[in-house]
């Protein structure tokens, strides 16, 4: 029998107890979007103004955006230049007394170094709340990403390697007791209909955008599998045409890390000049980020100045997404490293 209940609801609950037990998670909540994942877990942890929370510039502008629509402040450390992630080791410097969190981002689907950044936040008594929007069944020490920090984030944007048909997103927690608030705070702060216990937002997931879900959750391992497997060969193909020397793909992931590609960035300093390039070949590519968060104009007030933070500043101007999706076939990689060769042939 059809279902005449759109948002939430038992295709809802379904969903967030599968991917619970996919990503060996307690609770998971969802919610509708990834940017509203965020914003849910610092509401739940009760941050607002006066608070500070630390993450990185070399990001989507919801990691810091959502610390600054709750009125906190968002402190900027800068990336590891191999990872693009977030450099555990400049952290502790960062934090201050108003300091409530870090919020490190699993950036392109590989896992932030989260043992330094949980042992100093245990030191200091903060939270970790991990935006794992890109990196969902990414890997730490054989542990799936979002399920170590008091919060993971999530996001079901179509772009991502588990993608709705529309935005959606989630939040995981192993106690019970955040678990039920972020469900209070998803409903206008409402446990019983009409009556209201706290100040919530309207972030529901629709049922449809569930159900969609649900059928595409049991391939996400093939098709992470299929991800892995393109980034291996891209590796090889851009070995085999000598251009190491020119551009710098990914690198390997540590041992101990499972990297999921929700995209395949390479970097280059002409960067631009190739994206173009390969543009006018039909190949599409994507930058991720070209401008970081300190120095948007949304964040002018926090008095970021350029030289700030440099490996994060010099990242957005290099890095360059190329195609990555577990259908790419073995000739398209080739046309696009091709095309790449040919592009720095043109150039000697």
């Amino acid at each position: 029998m059809g279902s005449q209940l759109f948002i939430l609801g038992a295709e809802v609950r379904q969903l967030e107890e599968e991917i619970g037990r996919t990503l060996g998670a307690g609770f998971a909540v969802s919610c509708a979007s990834g940017s509203d994942a965020l914003l849910l877990a610092m509401m739940a942890l009760g941050i607002g103004p006066g608070d500070e929370v630390i993450t990185t510039p070399f990001t989507f502008f919801a990691t810091a955006g959502s610390i600054a629509r709750l009125g906190a402040k968002p402190i900027f450390v800068d990336i590891d230049p191999e990872t693009y992630n977030i450099d555990p080791t400049q952290i502790e410097a960062a934090v201050t007394s108003e300091t409530k969190a870090i919020l490190p981002v699993h950036i392109f689907g590989l896992s932030a170094d989260l043992e330094p950044i949980l042992r100093l936040a245990e030191s200091k008594g903060l939270e970790v709340i991990e935006d794992a929007a890109q990196a969902i069944g990414a890997r730490y020490n054989n542990q799936c990403v979002g399920t170590f920090g008091k919060f993971g984030c999530f996001s079901f944007f179509p772009s991502k390697n588990l993608g709705g048909a529309g935005d959606g997103g989630l939040v995981t927690t192993e106690d019970p007791a955040l678990a039920e608030k972020l469900r209070v705070l998803r409903v206008h702060g409402s446990k019983k209909k009409y009556y209201h216990e706290i100040l919530g937002i309207n972030s529901r997931l629709d049922a449809l955008q569930a159900a969609i879900l649900r059928v595409k959750l049991v391939h996400l391992a093939d098709w992470t599998k299929g991800r892995q497997l393109r980034a291996d060969r891209y590796r090889a193909l851009l070995d085999q045409a000598g251009l190491n020397g020119h551009i710098a793909p990914p690198p390997q992931p540590a041992p101990h890390m499972a990297h999921v590609y929700n995209q395949f960035v390479i970097r280059s300093r002409e960067r631009d000049a190739l994206r173009d390039f390969l543009r006018q070949r039909g190949i599409p590519t994507e930058i991720y980020y070209p401008i970081c968060l300190h120095l948007q104009p949304a964040f002018a007030y926090l008095g970021c100045q350029p030289g700030q933070l440099p490996n994060a500043e010099l990242a957005s101007q290099e890095v360059l997404a190329l195609p990555v999706y577990p259908e790419l076939k073995d000739s398209q990689q080739e046309s696009v490293v091709h095309a790449i060769a040919d592009f720095y042939a043109r150039k000697n």
